[in-house]
């Protein structure tokens, strides 16, 4: 079997730059790879757990196999208590969109944006000043319920409009 080479310490930034790269990519794998080749250097560092974190979450919705556990294990090596409830926050969220987009029961994903909602107000309560990413979240969250709400009361109303134009997807003869 192949043995993994180990990067030095004076390559972790720009391993770090192409992990962002990865993601923005939307190569997550590729990302967390990265991040996972830094944290052997460096099992400390900061930059990669969150960059793993983000990796992990954008794979959520790709593959039906992941698991909400790894990213969530992760949180306990952030030093930072603002960042260990915000990624919490982030997990919670991501993991709630994909539940909405595999279909899941809406109050499935639902309560994990509640979840979501409630770590993201302990994160802007301890957020440093003039960082209010958490709120941009809660928000982001708000109003993802707020569609679903509207999309769950939806289907009701187009029925009875279908019905009552007797099926506009057919046309008349």
């Amino acid at each position: 079997m192949f043995e993994l080479k180990h990067l030095s310490e004076a390559a972790i930034p720009r391993a770090l730059e192409k992990a962002e790269r990865y993601r923005l990519l939307n190569e997550p794998w590729e990302a967390e790879s990265i991040c996972l080749d830094v944290l052997a250097t460096d099992p400390e560092n900061q930059q990669a757990l969150v960059m793993l974190i983000l990796a992990l979450t954008d794979a959520f919705s790709d593959s039906p196999g992941v698991d909400k556990t790894r990213p969530t294990e992760i949180l306990a090596r952030l030093r930072d208590p603002y960042a260990r409830n915000y990624y919490a926050g982030l997990i919670h969220e991501r993991w709630a969109h994909a539940l909405a987009a595999k279909a899941v029961p809406g109050h499935m994903s639902q309560s994990w944006l509640r979840e979501a909602m409630r770590e993201y107000e302990r994160a802007a309560a301890a957020s440093p000043e003039g960082n209010e990413d958490a709120i941009l979240r809660w928000n982001a969250c708000v109003r993802f319920l707020q569609r679903e709400e509207k999309a769950e009361s939806r289907p009701a109303d187009v029925k009875m409009t279908t019905e009552a134009h007797h099926g506009d997807e057919m046309p008349l003869r």
